[in-house]
């Protein structure tokens, strides 16, 4: 979740933009910015703005006449990478080019699941856009727009109005017991831990679009609510052991989400202005609006349809937990099947927000993000943020393991790669330290704790103590 101004708001607070291009900021245990990497290290790529911006553009126009083309069964790498140069976003491409393997595997449907389905086929037909593009009207629960049409010209807010409400969570979501590392990476080698981080619970409540739990469509809801997601508190490393964050998001898109960070050393609660939102915290790489590939709101850009296309990546991995290549650990090992996107492109409207863009492929018969380009303030390409993800009906086969009627969206893993800086992290969901934990938890309500008072800043801090 990210935090969303009204379209245009340059809100953002004081920062120091310059060294958006090539670092990443950091806040150590005393709340004090760090810093890490030289600025002239952007220099490695030497991608310029506008040819950046005109190779993405081509890229996402390259189709179906693309020659490039794989079958199940092929092991892409760095030594045959024109064999799947087409179909993979210039960020991807670096990856495979530093030693990321990638297996190709047969396409599978996902089967959108029964109750997501009869609520489209019920509610779709009464959903309006605002004008704007950046609220919805008459919407009650279920895909919005299931049948956007390419010359609408509203048609990129609408596909990421689909990505917002997609059926990967609908009611609310526990992640549990997981962990990452950060650190640089070598050229075909592994990635050397600066920092190893563990956390208790990643939450999501929807108050909207509501499914499963009782109350449903929608629960009572006077603060206008759309979500509120708590991430805390971090058990490791000792320095930032009780640290966690907060946020609020509503469905009225002229609100700012509420964001808070709190820091036990400082006994402190920070709270977060709109840029802030897509800083890099304590020397890892990921941002809070990248999550998922985009969880910043839809107010926050300006969006631009670049066209469909085919690519590969990740829906229906097999290992759980994660399995990380032996030789490039911070590339997980998994088949890769061939999937249809649409590319959409986000300019930001903030001037100090950290990234100048986003390129989000968006799957069409999901609504997720296999993985997503992001682009620094000078226009070069800077990081990669790239999902593992399993649909499926159970974590794995066990005892008390839960089945779900439909195919749920596990995500056993992310990576998030600086190409810049070479440098990345990698979150393992669940960790394997702790066998047999299910990990995610879908739609449970408060048989998974998921209740009202925990997305409070009481409890945040309570946690952290």
């Amino acid at each position: 979740m990210g935090t969303h101004p009204s379209a245009g708001d340059p809100r953002g607070g004081a920062r120091v933009d310059a060294r958006r291009r090539t670092s990443v900021a950091a806040v150590g245990s005393n709340g004090s910015p760090t810093r890490r990497g030289d600025p002239t290290m952007a220099k490695k790529l030497g991608w310029r703005a506008a040819g950046v911006g005109m190779l993405a553009l081509a890229w996402a126009l390259v189709g179906g006449l693309a020659r490039a083309d794989v079958v199940p069964g092929d092991k892409i790498t760095d030594q045959n990478l024109d064999k799947a140069k087409d179909l993979l976003s210039p960020g991807m491409e670096w990856c495979v080019k530093h030693g990321w393997p990638i297996t190709i595997v047969e396409s599978k449907r996902v089967d959108t699941p029964k109750a997501y389905k009869e609520a489209t086929e019920k509610y779709a037909g009464q959903v309006k856009l605002a004008a704007d593009g950046l609220s919805l009207q008459n919407y009650v629960a279920g895909l919005p727009f299931p049948n956007p049409d390419p010359k609408d010209p509203q048609f990129a807010h609408k596909v990421m109005w689909n990505y917002d409400y997609h059926f990967l969570t609908t009611d609310d979501v526990d992640l549990r017991n997981f962990d990452a590392d950060t650190g640089a990476i070598a050229d075909h080698g592994p990635l050397t831990v600066e920092r190893h981080f563990l956390l208790d619970h990643f939450r999501r409540l929807f108050w909207n679009g509501r499914l499963y739990v009782d109350p449903k469509p929608e629960k009572p809801n006077p603060n206008g609510y759309r979500a509120q997601q708590g991430l805390y508190p971090i058990l490791e490393p000792f320095d930032l052991k009780g640290v966690g964050a907060l946020g609020n998001r509503y469905v009225d898109a002229a609100k700012q989400d509420d964001s808070w960070l709190y820091l036990p050393s400082l006994r402190r609660v920070r709270r977060l202005s709109t840029a802030q939102r897509s800083d890099a915290l304590f020397g890892q790489d990921t941002d809070v609006d990248s999550y998922y590939g985009y969880s910043g709101h839809i107010a926050w850009m300006d969006f631009k349809y670049l066209g469909e296309k085919d690519i590969i990546g990740v829906v229906h991995g097999q290992s759980y937990p994660v399995k990380w290549n032996e030789k490039v650990d911070w590339a997980f090992d998994e088949g890769w099947e061939k999937r249809h996107v649409y590319v959409i492109e986000g300019i930001s409207k903030l001037p100090q927000y950290a990234y100048s863009k986003r390129v989000l492929l968006i799957d069409k018969e999901t609504w997720v993000i296999p993985y997503s380009d992001i682009y620094d303030r000078s226009g070069e390409l800077w990081k990669i943020w790239i999902n593992d993800m399993a649909f499926k009906k159970k974590a794995f086969e066990g005892a008390n393991v839960i089945e779900y009627e439909d195919e749920m969206g596990f995500v056993p893993a992310i990576v998030m790669v600086d190409m810049q800086l070479e440098h990345a992290t990698k979150a393992s969901l669940p960790s394997q330290r702790f066998p047999g934990e299910q990990g995610w938890y879908f739609n449970q309500g408060e048989k998974a704790g998921i209740t009202d008072d925990w997305f409070t800043v009481a409890a945040l801090v309570n946690a952290g103590h």
